[in-house]
């Protein structure tokens, strides 16, 4: 049986504000650990008013405090957008308040604008030393030694999982070589999908936290009673990605009757090819088409985010996908 984890971009739906959104976010974290869940993660995402996960260490540690066992964590935090320093600090805490409890996702890109980035006091250029902050966090979360100068604490020696997000072969590469898991962002990224296992597998090379490598691609999927009924739901997904393809993000949409009538051929096009992994019907339907996903790819865990407009509905899809996890085999 392949893992199953939960990506929840904490979705502001049309009507509500992020108040509404972190709630939903709490309910939600429960009702996985319920449903037997591996982790729950959380984003960094600024200056986006349909997302409420923007200072995702807080939002983690409402989560951890709301829940009982499931692992909890960023997918991810933007490295970048902060010193190693200040990471290890908050997820020091986090680690000491919820052990054996929290993941540390990073990625390498800025997760906003450039005029955000600018907001946020970094240099675009900050993304090159990406590598050099990735070893200078694990080093803040070792064992401090006799002359350390720089102590991360609450942090050090605490040694909190970090996991390297991408959406290209650098991530794979990097990665392989520091023998962590791995996370490969094709819910909206797909094409780079199976060269970057294959780069990340066949270059790895086994570490003190991970002996052989972990994949863990990240995929959208909207389940329901019924393919036509999923397929309705999964019109907000595809109003959120024709938004990106506008320039305009916003709110999470209700779903529409006809998403024909609503994006143009191009943008169908555009949308569809960034959706290419994204599954979308009832239980049967997804037996076969994520049955076929986890076997292409030989994921040993699979991620799973599900904007649906309405929340019980949401839950809904993470159960039906839950009574099923146990057909999805490598």
């Amino acid at each position: 049986m392949v893992a199953i984890s939960v990506l929840d971009l904490v979705p502001v739906v049309e009507g509500e504000g992020p108040r509404e959104a972190l709630k939903k976010s709490i309910d939600l974290i429960r009702h996985a650990e319920r449903l037997g869940y591996t982790r729950y993660w959380v984003a960094e995402h600024h200056n986006m008013v349909g997302i409420a996960s923007a200072a995702t260490s807080v939002v983690i540690g409402q989560l951890a405090a709301a829940s009982s066992t499931i692992r909890v964590g960023a997918g991810g935090i933007m490295l970048p957008n902060h010193s190693p320093l200040v990471i290890a600090e908050q997820f020091g805490t986090l680690e000491a308040l919820f052990p054996g409890r929290i993941d540390l996702g990073l990625g390498r890109a800025p997760g906003t604008d450039q005029l955000t980035l600018r907001a946020l006091r970094r240099s675009p250029m900050s993304s090159d030393s990406f590598p050099q902050d990735v070893l200078e966090l694990q080093a803040l979360f070792a064992p401090a030694g006799p002359n350390q100068a720089i102590r991360a604490v609450p942090g050090e020696g605490l040694e909190v999982p970090l996991w390297i997000l991408g959406s290209s072969l650098f991530g794979a590469q990097l990665a392989a070589e520091l023998g962590l898991p791995y996370s490969f962002a094709s819910h909206f990224a797909p094409d780079a999908l199976m060269q970057a296992l294959a780069v990340y597998r066949e270059r790895f090379k086994p570490s003190e936290q991970l002996a052989t490598p972990h994949a863990m691609p990240g995929i959208n999927v909207v389940a329901a009673e019924t393919d036509e009924e999923a397929r309705h739901l999964a019109t907000s997904l595809q109003q959120r990605f024709v938004g990106m393809v506008r320039g305009a993000r916003g709110k999470l949409q209700p779903p529409i009757e006809d998403i024909e009538q609503y994006w143009s051929p191009a943008e169908k096009a555009h949308v569809s090819g960034m959706l290419r992994y994204a599954f979308i019907g009832s239980p049967e339907t997804l037996k076969r088409s994520l049955g076929a996903f986890v076997r292409e790819t030989g994921a040993d865990e699979i991620m799973i985010t599900a904007p649906i407009f309405d929340h019980e509905k949401r839950k809904r899809s993470y159960e039906l996908v839950a009574e099923i996890a146990a057909d999805l085999k490598r």
